[in-house]
């Protein structure tokens, strides 16, 4: 069985593998989680959705491709998109490097902070992540 970083204690998660890690209230950056890169194998393109752009949450926000197939990403929480990580777009292998780090995908400003509530902690993704490691 794969080992897998540890789900940063600070951040929170969907069942589809992306996490939100906010900064105060307002603010949070998108990613997908270590056991996502994995699993996807090497990152091949990203399209993410345009700054200004409004996501709802648990709605698809964009999709990543890799060189085993192209899946759907989800937003965590509803917001107004910010900024992409550029970087993300035009070295994607950055997001099997560093998934939880540099390999962000996107900063939004959050429309509803308590939707973070309907997310994971990392002790519950971890959990998540033992369960569907084992049912793989």
């Amino acid at each position: 069985m794969a080992e897998f970083k540890k789900a940063p204690k600070e951040y929170k998660y969907t069942r589809e593998h992306e996490w939100i890690c906010t900064d105060g209230e307002k603010m949070g950056r998108i990613g997908i989680s270590d056991y996502a890169q994995f699993h996807l194998g090497d990152v091949v393109f990203l399209d993410l959705p345009s700054p200004g752009t409004q996501v709802i949450q648990f709605s698809k926000m964009g999709e990543i491709e890799s060189v085993k197939a192209v899946s759907d990403l989800f937003a965590p929480v509803s917001g107004r998109v910010l900024e992409i990580n550029q970087t993300a777009i035009d070295h994607s292998a950055i997001v099997n490097q560093d998934p939880y780090g540099d390999g962000w995908l996107v900063r939004l400003e959050l429309s509803n902070p308590d939707e973070l509530d309907k997310l994971m902690d990392n002790d519950d993704y971890d959990k998540f992540v033992a369960v569907s490691s084992e049912n793989a």
